[in-house]
């Protein structure tokens, strides 16, 4: 994209979300259109606005190139974003689940969506390999500047887990991934098809009152992120052969002073 088009796509995309703010959803919707005709990639992310606002359908996951810019944006001053001001503190939260539930002892760790590597750390002396995927460049230089993985990729969860690896992985986490995803199918069987017979999946969701989803399996929420209903969670875990060892209500952040609810779960993995 040229200098120009960049400004451009710029000015578009702060008229749209000017709007956005003054309410003027219908205006703003048709301004977001526009942005997009400039950027068909949508780093912006303007899809997830659009659903956010009820002016289009949930799409079936967040643009890759929108969530890649977003973290990359935020890579320098993720840990204390995250961690100090919205006050995430899920990784925490899954080490504390394997020591109740006395899980493992555990021989490779796959950190699906692994950011600056805050799970990597919570787990660091539970798993003697650790491999580390995100789709944020940026994030994945923060976290090898840590040296807590053996491996770390830069790719599309997904699509990585696609790639048939010779050695399966007996722990794998997925931490603050599944809000940026709507459809789970294709990761969740991803997940199965990568962990070792008896492994444990462990991660983390956003979700919704039920009077909110109503019958949907996931929605795009106010804050731009995907929540997902209780039973699509448990169903896709039960079709991919996981049963769930743990799962609870917990606080995943805060967002403006608000707590935003989910679902902490801890699954294990049977052939069968």
């Amino acid at each position: 994209m040229t200098q120009l088009d960049n400004e451009a796509l710029a000015e578009a995309y702060n008229r749209a979300l000017d709007l956005e703010k003054a309410g003027k959803f219908d205006e703003a919707a048709e301004a977001y259109k526009h942005v997009l005709e400039l950027d068909p990639e949508d780093h912006g992310g303007v899809a997830v606005r659009l659903a956010s606002m009820g002016k289009g359908a949930s799409p079936t996951k967040a643009p890759d190139a929108y969530v890649s810019t977003l973290f990359d944006q935020h890579a320098e001053v993720f840990d204390m974003v995250l961690v100090d001001q919205l006050g995430y503190s899920v990784p925490l939260m899954v080490r504390d689940k394997v020591e109740k539930l006395e899980l493992g002892p555990f021989k490779r760790l796959l950190d699906l969506g692994c950011g600056t590597g805050l799970s990597g750390e919570a787990l660091h002396d539970l798993v003697p390999h650790k491999t580390g995927v995100d789709i944020a460049e940026g994030m994945v230089e923060v976290a090898d500047e840590k040296e807590i993985y053996d491996d770390l990729y830069v790719g599309e969860v997904v699509e990585f887990l696609k790639v048939d690896e010779e050695e399966r992985w007996d722990l794998i986490v997925a931490t603050d991934v599944l809000p940026y995803m709507g459809e789970l199918e294709e990761f969740f069987a991803g997940v199965a098809e990568n962990i070792e017979d008896k492994g444990v999946f462990a991660f983390s969701s956003e979700t919704l009152p039920a009077e909110v989803l109503v019958d949907q399996n996931f929605m795009v929420g106010k804050y731009h992120r995907f929540a997902h209903a209780e039973s699509y969670v448990r169903n896709l875990l039960d079709k991919n052969g996981f049963s769930v060892l743990d799962l609870s209500p917990i606080i995943v952040r805060y967002e403006q002073g608000e707590p935003v609810p989910g679902h902490l779960v801890m699954a294990k993995y049977d052939k069968g």
